[in-house]
């Protein structure tokens, strides 16, 4: 937090420090003139902006959609157990279990391996290599140790569900815990085009020398490989810490 406020301390004085002086700004609002440069730089600046919100939103329906496909193993894997409890066949449980589950990628080709008899722990295991599915693999094996014990199969499954469960439970606290370090690293990634955002607005036209000349197009790839690479390694050291050891 004290690093943070220190940036943004550091980057409002800079904002202070390049404002024009208090004549120019009379004359500014005397005659309000803008040229055709201006408004194009404007207009790319808000392009700039709408798309860095686009991905930032692109990024965040992802995780959901993992967090939501291993919610719906977990309830899968409650479905199967009970059905089994309930007396069905381990083909009927499965589909039973299954039906409205539409957040597993791959779930049908599941059940209709289930109700033709083929073999249903392969197609887990091809449904599993979708992100957030890994838990399919662990199905996958519980079943093939269910179907040759044989009255086994509901016990292994519902230890399975709450193993799943618990790991959830883990991941969660773990992405609490992230949640504050994630939102400070994606305010400093969207600090430059802030920059680009306010130096349009006080009368620059920083992208002319950034796409223009030699010097800002150097300065505009090592900017955004920096920026790019800050936000991968947040991204990859986020991800490290909610992986179970």
């Amino acid at each position: 937090m004290i690093a943070l406020l220190a940036v943004v301390c550091v980057f409002a004085g800079v904002w202070a420090a390049s404002l024009p002086p208090p004549a120019m700004l009379r004359l500014t609002s005397i005659m309000p003139t803008r040229s055709a440069g201006e408004a194009a730089e404007r207009a790319t600046a808000h392009r700039l902006a709408d798309r860095l919100l686009r991905a930032r939103d692109l990024l965040s329906g992802g995780r959901r959609d993992v967090t939501a496909r291993r919610a719906a193993i977990v309830e899968l894997c409650d479905g199967i157990a009970a059905e089994l409890a309930g007396g069905r066949p381990p083909g009927a449980a499965l589909t039973g279990a299954a039906e409205g589950l539409s957040a597993l990628p791959r779930i049908a080709s599941v059940m209709d391996a289930a109700r033709s008899g083929d073999d249903v722990a392969a197609c887990l295991e091809r449904a599993a290599t979708a992100p957030g599915c890994e838990g399919l693999r662990l199905l996958a094996g519980c079943w093939r140790i269910g179907i040759d014990r044989g009255g086994m199969l509901a016990s292994v499954i519902e230890g399975l569900a709450e193993a799943l469960r618990d790991e959830q439970t883990h991941r969660e606290e773990v992405a609490l815990q992230l949640a504050g370090p994630r939102a400070t690293a994606r305010l400093l990634a969207g600090l430059p085009v802030l920059g680009l955002l306010m130096a349009v607005a006080l009368g620059a036209r920083p992208f002319a020398f950034l796409f223009g000349t030699l010097p800002g197009g150097l300065c505009l790839g090592l900017g955004t490989g920096l920026d790019v690479l800050g936000v991968w390694w947040t991204r990859r050291l986020a991800t490290a810490a909610e992986e179970l050891r």
